[in-house]
């Protein structure tokens, strides 16, 4: 596709995000004249997640719907993508407007410095919380306020994915007329999350893996991390009474550093049903979202939202997390849509799960909280934040 035209909003990005292209597609049907400039595509060709510890390609077309242009295609990783070439090609597209959603990566801040330097009209959809970040002292929070706020001035709207973004920018003095919603969301048309697949994959999916069909499964879907608090899961669920205790069985999709020791820790006494199902891709969770009573996220670091929980709650899927997911003030509702605990505290985790245990009966009046909640973050939802982006700049 041709990368110039007459009027065009500009979005840099790393590489092709599978929770992002669905976006940006819906917003071009939507008839926002989108062009991307992505650093590399090493996620459409297949790569290798470090965390994961695996080699994998996303099923889904990320680049269809949309024009699209690669910098450095021979590029690996997100490590390996640079900054170089990106002035060069805005230059020659002349954008309306442009649309950043970071600022961490160089790519990033090129983008950022083109705008501000030809004053183009900037907007901002990046994945910002005050969340406190591990190793963060007080001088480094200070700097990076007095940074932000400057640049959040400078933005013609900033939109936000949540109630955490809405308090990040309006403490940093953005105006509430620059604030449009744009919610985090994931794309459910791989997944077949209604009550007829769950009838049909339920049954199926626990007798391949074993699970016993009056089991209470607990599922973690991501990076078995120390990040996400992986660790802390066998020994909450040890800590339950016996009685909640011989009921739970837990479901590990995923893979990474500490595989081998949350086996070894779901071993020993009094020990902890789990099977360990490794990597999946999109197609596939459906089975084990349906297969599972509850879905369980202890992320000890910051968590800016955890799509994991949207996959979760539209499959009516109830989720139990930690304080540090960024999603739990938007998305869980205790005793309703799930359960939330304090960071890093085992005890606490143990106790939001003998909570939840109380409430879920896996009733269909109870699935379908879940998938109401979940659906004010969708996909259309987060195109219209774009196209109404686009409609005041141009209005």
């Amino acid at each position: 596709m041709s990368d110039t035209t007459s009027s065009t909003l500009t979005l840099v990005e790393t590489h092709p995000v599978q929770y992002h292209a669905p976006v940006w597609r819906a917003a071009a049907e939507l008839g926002v004249p989108l062009r991307v400039i992505y650093g590399a595509d090493f996620s459409v060709r297949g790569y290798r997640d470090r965390e994961f510890g695996t080699s994998f390609r996303w099923e889904a077309d990320l680049l269809a719907g949309y024009p699209s242009r690669v910098l450095q295609p021979e590029a690996q990783s997100y490590e390996q993508v640079t900054a170089q070439g990106l002035e060069a090609v805005l230059d020659e597209i002349k954008p309306t407007a442009l649309l950043a959603l970071g600022y961490h990566h160089p790519l990033d801040r090129a983008g950022i410095r083109w705008a501000l330097r030809h004053r183009v009209p900037l907007f901002f959809r990046g994945e910002t919380s005050d969340a406190a970040r591990l190793g963060r002292g007080w001088w480094r929070r200070l700097l990076r306020d007095v940074w932000l706020r400057r640049l959040y001035r400078r933005c013609t709207a900033c939109l936000y994915l949540g109630q955490n973004s809405f308090a990040h920018y309006r403490r940093l003095g953005v105006p509430t007329a620059r604030l449009i919603h744009s919610p985090y969301c994931v794309d459910t048309a791989l997944f077949e999350p209604g009550d007829d697949a769950r009838e049909r994959l339920r049954v199926t999916t626990r007798q391949k893996a074993g699970l016993p069909q009056d089991a209470w499964v607990l599922l973690f879907s991501g990076k078995l991390s120390w990040r996400k608090g992986v660790d802390l899961i066998p020994r909450a669920v040890a800590a339950l009474p016996e009685a909640l205790r011989r009921k739970v069985h837990l479901v590990f999709v995923g893979d990474g550093e500490k595989r081998a020791e949350l086996e070894a820790a779901c071993s020993m006494p009094p020990g902890v049903p789990a099977h360990f199902a490794g990597f999946v891709n999109q197609s596939g969770l459906s089975a084990w979202y349906h297969a599972a009573d509850a879905l369980l996220l202890p992320s000890r670091e910051m968590e800016t939202w955890g799509l994991v929980v949207n996959d979760a709650l539209h499959h009516g899927l109830p989720a139990v997390v930690s304080e540090a997911v960024g999603c739990a003030p938007d998305l869980v509702l205790p005793g309703r849509t799930g359960e939330v605990f304090a960071v890093n505290e085992g005890s606490a985790l143990t106790a939001a799960l003998e909570r939840c245990m109380a409430w879920t009966d896996g009733s269909s009046s109870q699935r379908r909280v879940c998938r109401e909640r979940v659906a004010q973050y969708d996909v259309a939802k987060a195109a219209a934040g774009l196209h109404e982006a686009w409609r005041r700049l141009r209005g």
